[in-house]
């Protein structure tokens, strides 16, 4: 069967979103516009309104939609594997730009740039992960490495690795980063305690822990900020 041209109408509205877009910005749309928007170039023959308000019902908002499993996105009617591979690229993209705001910089001066990044990296994700962000002797990020993932509420984590890693980058500072996909960002006793047991066997390397950083849904808690640090 012939794939279909777009009717004049949904012509018209496509074109009185990009107007909206461009005049006004992304805040003047509501998430599953901005997600229409999206899916035009993905589905560029199709009404695909029914398909985006479909999605955010199902996945909550934007940050749900980009970081659902690309299984539970072919459970939306109307979403094929081609539109389920465009929709995790909305994640890379978000990812990549929110690392290019602080991947070199000294991590003091673009605090907020980091969070902002890490919150964009962990903030929808479903499993547990456990990320270790290396700094250089002027606290300059200079790589970020996933180093355990895990289930919805833990993620394996091995002190000696983080080190071997650290040496191999020749960092001299870490700042530890994970999520609780609970959504409670209160630091559990077992990320106290691997904490402390990762300052430790870093101490002889003279490597320091600046942070560890507790990613939630709507938080985010910082060791050094709750003096556990």
């Amino acid at each position: 069967m012939p794939v279909r041209e777009a009717p004049p109408h949904e012509q018209g509205h496509r074109g009185r979103l990009r107007s909206r877009l461009l005049n006004a910005g992304g805040d003047a749309l509501h998430d599953y516009e901005l997600l229409e928007l999206y899916l035009f170039l993905a589905i560029p023959r199709k009404d695909v309104k029914p398909i985006a308000k479909a999605l955010i019902a199902r996945f909550g908002d934007l940050g749900g939609v980009a970081t659902a499993p690309v299984e539970q996105l072919l459970q939306v009617d109307g979403v094929g594997e081609k539109t389920a591979a465009e929709l995790r690229l909305i994640q890379a993209l978000a990812e990549r730009l929110a690392r290019e705001q602080v991947i070199g910089r000294p991590v003091i001066s673009s605090w907020s740039a980091l969070i902002s990044y890490c919150r964009t990296a962990l903030q929808h994700a479903m499993t547990e992960q456990f990320r270790v962000l290396f700094l250089d002797r002027k606290n300059r990020l200079i790589a970020d490495e996933v180093l355990g993932q895990g289930t919805i509420d833990h993620a394996p984590v091995y002190p000696r690795e983080i080190v071997k890693r650290a040496l191999a980058h020749e960092a001299s500072a870490l700042i530890l980063v994970h999520n609780h996909p609970s959504g409670d960002a209160t630091p559990s006793q077992a990320d106290i305690e691997m904490t402390r047991s990762l300052i430790e066997v870093c101490a002889p390397f003279d490597i320091v822990v600046h942070d560890h950083l507790v990613i939630a849904r709507e938080n985010t808690a910082s060791f050094k900020t709750l003096g556990l640090l």
